[in-house]
């Protein structure tokens, strides 16, 4: 579906179904994507999602996929888009999912606008998240080479050896796939955002609603072991793990990333914050 959100064309996903969510078990679920990726990274999760009862928006930011641009530069300034594009949804409260740069996002937003958001999911997660001069500066002269290594880094050995996917489908090409069709320059402009990103665990400690941190066990570009800090500020803070996963969760183990969610929606059901009238 498309809407109009802060003036631009936003082209949204919504699982494969109309988006309802006055029929949907739980609010609204905004996926939100990582640098240089667009919603076909939610493709197979959203799908699982709304099969499940829930109801999904997965918008591709602006300047990426198929909305209109220019892409914004800042975490804070993404994060100040969301609240708009719940508006143009006519969604009062939603629950943010956000993967890599998208948990930025998302945790921003939920800390900025606590009454907007009733739980948080973050995917493939990190505060700070920064990013090596090489790879930022490689970003701009040679985008193609960064796609290639964010791909093998985002993915597990297994997973790139057997193909994964299923059906025909080269797993691994899913997710270059889709960085590679992104617009010229966006890939340099949300990687500096991430590196840019210092405020997330100020926001951590900010935020209102129960928090998922969903770990990829094998995840070598936001590894476990730079996790401690972002869950130790976060206040209502559960951690589920997918153990054989790399960093691309949502194309290597979806129908895990789906379990996990739909689990911990169930778990804190209680403890939504009431919508805004």
């Amino acid at each position: 579906m498309e809407l109009s959100v802060a003036g631009r064309r936003c082209h949204i996903a919504t699982g494969g179904r109309s988006f309802n969510p006055g029929a949907a078990l739980w609010p609204p679920l905004v996926l939100i994507h990582g640098a240089a990726n667009d919603c076909d990274a939610w493709r197979t999760v959203a799908g699982g999602l709304t099969a499940a009862g829930c109801a999904v928006l997965a918008p591709d930011l602006p300047g990426h996929g198929l909305s209109n641009g220019p892409p914004l530069r800042s975490i804070e300034a993404l994060a100040e888009w969301l609240p708009a594009l719940l508006d143009a949804a006519d969604v009062a409260q939603a629950i943010l999912v956000g993967h890599s740069m998208g948990s930025l996002v998302a945790l921003e937003c939920a800390a900025r606008h606590p009454a907007r958001v009733g739980r948080l999911a973050l995917l493939g997660a990190a505060a700070p998240m920064p990013v090596a001069d090489s790879l930022l500066s490689r970003s701009e002269s040679d985008p193609d080479h960064v796609y290639r290594l964010m791909t093998e880094y985002s993915l597990t050995a297994p997973f790139q050896l057997a193909g994964g996917g299923g059906h025909g489908i080269w797993g691994p090409g899913v997710t270059l796939a889709i960085m590679r069709r992104s617009p010229p320059g966006v890939l340099a402009i949300d990687l500096a955002a991430c590196n840019g990103y210092q405020n997330g665990l100020a926001a951590a400690a900010r935020v209102a609603c129960p928090t998922l941190l969903l770990v990829a066990g094998r995840d070598r570009m936001t590894p476990r072991r730079n996790l401690s800090p972002l869950q130790s500020a976060l206040p209502q803070v559960q951690r589920l793990e997918i153990a054989a996963c790399g960093h691309a969760m949502m194309n290597e183990q979806a129908q895990a990333v789906v379990r996990n969610l739909l689990t911990f929606l169930a778990a804190t059901a209680a403890a939504v914050t009431p919508a805004l009238s």
